[in-house]
């Protein structure tokens, strides 16, 4: 056992047990939070806008501060890039985590000197709970791959500017430079297939021990590395045995990936944005997310059916309940301020705190009221392509709306890696599990409003060449499982196959 890994063993006991305290104290850990955060933002432009100075309870603080997105909370930004202090949080921030915007462009994050540890912490913990748990530590003496965004960061105002994951980079610990590919040079590459080629020359003939990064770009990785030798990537890193990913959710990704490896490795979800470090995977043996309780966030849950209401209800951790979909918003020492970062979660457990992702509150198709999300259409293709044998690489569902009466329908649009024998049995099946999810969709096609599901197959890198085509290759960019508009399918549509 070399040093690393032998060192590794008590510092994981130690945070480990930490963490299964936290999960205890966690309601009242959030409320610390929360009366720690009105309590040093009191004097910030924000605090004195929202009259913190008179807020003593959660319930006195929801009616002071409004739900924002990006768009509503953009002027408190453009005060910051003006030069102002003491905006959101005291001081200025000490970076901006830049990232696109659906419908706001790019956008500006916050991160500070209280909030940066979040980040740091939350990705390290989850590497500690999995080594605790399972006695697997010697991956740290091996070579590890987080497939990310440019360390390289602009000035905006000042504040030094980039991708989260660039940002991140600069804080990754010197025990474990060493052991981090691709080297700084690599990193700072725009460029994503010049990267990807890159990656795969410098980590080739590398004792790889764990891998990173959001699942399709890991699969490009794995496929360049695969072509380079005919080899699958368990025979080329026999020592590969840990996958980190977030970012998207696994499952539809998971078969083609272990296929490409030839042996199943353990996997460690994470649950990051620009906007915080939320959830991670503590656990091999249990399903869901742990959500980050006592990290500089305090957390609020706007039920599914109140999302779009100008009043919505919000509820804090306290009165969750399992099995419910929520919008979750997010209260931090980054300065965010009921702040909905667009995600959905739904709650396995209540004790401890264990979530999963269920999709993004403005993804969705509701063209005709049906508000089909995320979790609805990755269950349906999910159960139907394990029936079938059938592996998918990537896929997007758009409305298709017919100017003729009952001639609209749910458009699929759908990479595959090994396709079904019958393709609108396949599409059938499916169409079928929504129904059985989506009861608003199932009286659509009940009354002959919606026909069933329309597959459309997309060639061979078909996805690839889109994200390509937008400027979206590699990185953190992600497609839209769902689109409630035609933008994305009008696009794709040319890198169809032939029915």
């Amino acid at each position: 056992m070399k040093i690393k890994s032998f060192l590794a063993k008590p510092f994981a006991s130690i945070v480990s047990k930490n963490i299964k305290k936290g999960m205890v104290t966690a309601v009242d850990d959030q409320q610390a939070i929360l009366k720690n955060l009105i309590k040093t933002a009191r004097d910030t432009h924000f605090g004195k806008e929202h009259h913190f100075d008179a807020i003593n309870t959660y319930e006195e603080f929801r009616d002071a501060v409004p739900i924002r997105d990006y768009e509503a909370f953009s002027p408190y930004i453009h005060l910051i890039k003006e030069g102002k202090h003491n905006v959101l949080w005291k001081g200025r921030p000490i970076y901006f985590a830049k990232t696109s915007g659906t419908t706001s462009g790019t956008k500006y994050i916050p991160i500070t000197k209280d909030s940066i540890s979040n980040h740091i912490n939350g990705a390290r913990n989850a590497l500690l709970c999995y080594m605790d748990e399972t006695g697997n530590t010697a991956f740290a003496d091996g070579k590890m791959i987080f497939l990310s965004g440019s360390p390289e960061l602009e000035r905006v105002s000042g504040i030094p500017t980039g991708r989260l994951s660039g940002i991140v980079n600069h804080h990754i610990p010197r025990y474990l430079r060493r052991n981090q590919l691709p080297e700084y040079e690599t990193n700072c590459i725009e460029d994503w297939e010049t990267k990807l080629n890159k990656i795969v020359d410098e980590t080739l003939h590398q004792n790889m021990t764990l891998i990173s990064g959001i699942p399709p770009w890991v699969q490009m990785y794995f496929d360049e590395l695969t072509k380079r030798t005919g080899k699958p990537v368990g025979e080329i890193f026999p020592n590969f045995s840990v996958m980190v990913y977030g970012g998207v959710n696994f499952e539809p990704y998971k078969a083609k990936l272990y296929q490409s490896i030839g042996r199943v490795v353990d996997g460690i979800e994470t649950f990051p944005a620009s906007e915080g470090f939320f959830a991670f995977q503590d656990s091999q043996n249990e399903p869901g997310l742990l959500l980050n309780t006592n990290s500089g966030i305090f957390f609020e849950f706007i039920p599914e059916e109140e999302i779009g209401k100008p009043n919505p209800k919000r509820v804090s951790l306290k009165d969750v309940q399992k099995g419910v979909n929520y919008a979750l918003i997010i209260n931090s020492n980054a300065g965010l301020w009921g702040y909905d970062i667009g995600d959905m979660v739904k709650f396995v457990s209540t004790a401890p705190y264990r979530l999963i992702v269920t999709g993004r509150t403005k993804h969705f198709i509701s063209a005709f009221g049906e508000h089909v999300i995320g979790e609805e259409v990755e269950y349906s293709i999910l159960k139907a392509a394990a029936e079938e044998n059938v592996q998918i690489t990537e896929f997007t569902v758009a409305p298709y709306i017919s100017k003729d009466e009952g001639k609209s329908y749910h458009e699929w649009f759908i990479e595959f890696a090994n396709p079904p024998q019958d393709l609108q049995s396949f599409a059938l099946k499916v169409d079928n599990y929504l129904r059985q999810k989506n009861i608003y969709y199932d009286d659509l096609i009940s009354g002959h409003i919606l026909q069933t599901l329309r597959i459309t197959p997309i060639r061979k890198n078909g996805f690839i060449d889109y994200m390509k085509s937008i400027g979206k290759l590699g990185g953190q960019n992600k497609v839209p499982r769902l689109s409630n508009d035609r933008k994305i399918a009008d696009v794709l549509k040319q890198w169809a196959l032939e029915n």
